[in-house]
């Protein structure tokens, strides 16, 4: 079962946001689904034919983005696009908040990266499988 069908992300700048989104879903494999004045989309919207998708929109938002536990965390088909995933994150202006690797206190093999965005939002990218 996939839990999540869409979720939004609010930042202050879509121009700083842009290059930053772009790296870290093209190297999940998402594609840019829209470029607005207002907003960014990735992924695909379900439909009553596509029950399986899913999609992230970026939101222009000026609201605060404080420190807090909150983050989004992306599935990845492999270790190397979750290494990708931080890799670009990082040269799209995003900062770490975890390097790339194993996190053997959620389960054996979950690899996961994490990145602040230049809001401030938190986001992660995981894959579950073994090793390859």
């Amino acid at each position: 079962m996939q839990l999540v069908d869409h979720v939004s992300i609010g930042v202050p700048d879509l121009d700083a946001a842009r290059p930053f989104y772009d790296a870290i879903m093209s190297a999940l494999g998402a594609a840019k689904v829209y470029d607005r004045p207002d907003a960014l989309g990735y992924g695909e919207r379900c439909s009553a034919a596509d029950t399986q998708s899913s999609c992230l929109a970026v939101y222009l938002d000026t609201s605060h983005i404080g420190p807090n536990r909150r983050h989004w965390c992306f599935k990845a088909a492999s270790r190397a696009q979750v290494d990708a995933f931080h890799a670009a994150g990082l040269a799209a202006g995003g900062r770490t908040d975890g390097d790339p690797g194993l996190r053997p206190h959620y389960h054996a093999s979950y690899y996961g990266a994490f990145l602040v965005d230049p809001a401030g939002n938190r986001v992660e990218a995981v894959c579950h499988c073994a090793a390859e």
